[in-house]
């Protein structure tokens, strides 16, 4: 199990998507359980209360430091990609381990709110799991007006990618 100072997570990559994930803002959990379901991860992440920047940024660096094993073991794949959907939203996700972390995507919510949860906090979280988990994380929304499908297809579709990303080949002779 590896521990953050305000954080706590477990995470079976190959698991059967059963998630318990409690980081104080409800949305965001819905989001982190539809990953797991998603990539067929079993999650358990308990963050410690606080503003919501910290919590946000706790999750994904708990998050990110538990992946960044299993995506570098030495049969992993070490790279993934997934389109997913939620209703009219679309969204692709790829992924690659790298030693240079970045994230970018094509994704606008400036102006949205969903549940509370401001716009930023999203990309805030996107961009520390990739710092953590050591990605170079591409996302791209490819369809979608409504703030909660567009989320849901993007975590949905970093879910499938972090699956890929995370299966073991067999050596190669």
């Amino acid at each position: 199990m590896s521990e953050q100072a305000a954080a706590g997570v477990r995470v079976n990559v190959y698991g059967h998507g059963e998630a318990t994930v409690e980081t104080g803002l409800p949305v965001l959990n819905r989001l982190l359980a539809r990953l797991a379901e998603t990539a067929r991860f079993d999650l358990v992440l308990d963050i410690e209360p606080g503003d919501t920047q910290a919590e946000v940024e706790a999750a994904a660096a708990a998050l990110g430091e538990a992946l960044a094993g299993p995506l570098r073991v030495e049969d992993a794949r070490g790279h993934g990609a997934g389109a997913m959907t939620s209703a009219e939203a679309l969204a692709s996700v790829v992924l690659e381990t790298s030693d240079e972390p970045l994230f970018v995507t094509n994704v606008d919510l400036t102006q949205a709110r969903i549940g509370g949860l401001g716009t930023d906090v999203p990309r805030r979280f996107l961009e520390v799991l990739a710092e953590r988990a050591g990605l170079v994380l591409h996302v791209r929304l490819l369809n979608g007006t409504d703030t909660g499908h567009v989320l849901e297809a993007i975590f949905k579709g970093l879910g499938a990618a972090l699956a890929e990303a995370c299966e073991r080949q067999e050596a190669r002779s």
